[in-house]
């Protein structure tokens, strides 16, 4: 199982996900050169230890885990999945 980032974050990227993991899975992180022209935050699922620590903090309710990421929103899996890849 992993957790992914899902349509509400475009154009917010809060951080309080980037902020409370544990394993620092979502990236780009605030302080990365490539943030501000990232449309979105990502969470790398090689990475994501399923903690779920980041669902709860975030303020517009982007973050599923795999498992109950709705059908409207599948397509993100592959979304996150992509943007680790390049």
């Amino acid at each position: 199982m992993t957790y992914f980032i899902t349509e509400p974050c475009i154009g917010t990227k809060d951080a309080s996900c980037v902020d409370v993991c544990p394993v620092d899975c979502i990236h780009p992180t605030p302080d990365a050169a490539e943030f501000e022209a990232a449309e979105m935050l990502y969470i790398d699922p090689d990475e994501c230890i399923d903690c779920g620590a980041c669902e709860p903090v975030c303020p517009v309710e982007a973050i599923y885990p795999d498992f109950d990421l709705p059908d409207e929103m599948a397509k993100y899996a592959d979304i996150n999945i992509n943007y680790f890849k390049n």
